[in-house]
């Protein structure tokens, strides 16, 4: 029987599955706002003939991947030195819960200045952590 998965590494696939998702309200926006002479299978539409909730999902998707990268590579790396601990925990669970909020705050429009450039940057502080704890785990 396999070891139960970490609860770092189960975030990180909550986050991979949510990131493999988050395209959807894009292109939900996209099909409910067509632009005239576009053939969005030649080049996409410029996203200033979008209602600002469908830019704002396009950005969304890009800045959860902007973050996930990292964060998954730290994750494995401190999966690899076992480093897991409190701090990894915590550091996983609030990665987690500030990039769903950034991403319903983005794509709604209620996160707004400081809330949205406090949401990413703590998802910026949680990778630092995760990294911490790999670059510590020998020590």
């Amino acid at each position: 029987m396999a070891a139960p998965l970490p609860a770092e590494m189960a975030v990180v696939v909550v986050l991979a599955l949510f990131a493999a998702s988050l395209w959807i309200p894009y292109i939900v926006g996209v099909n409910m706002h067509p632009q005239p002479g576009v053939d969005p299978f030649e080049r996409p539409a410029d996203l200033s003939g979008f209602p600002q909730w469908v830019h704002r999902a396009h950005r969304a998707h890009l800045n959860l991947l902007e973050q996930l990268l990292p964060f998954a590579i730290l994750v494995l790396i401190a999966q690899q030195l076992g480093a897991f601990s409190p701090l990894t925990y915590w550091a996983s669970i609030g990665f987690l819960v500030l990039r769903v909020a950034h991403a319903i705050g983005m794509i709604s429009g209620h996160a707004r200045f400081p809330a949205r450039p406090i949401l990413f940057t703590g998802g910026w502080v949680c990778c630092l952590l995760m990294g911490y704890a790999a670059l510590t785990s020998g020590t």
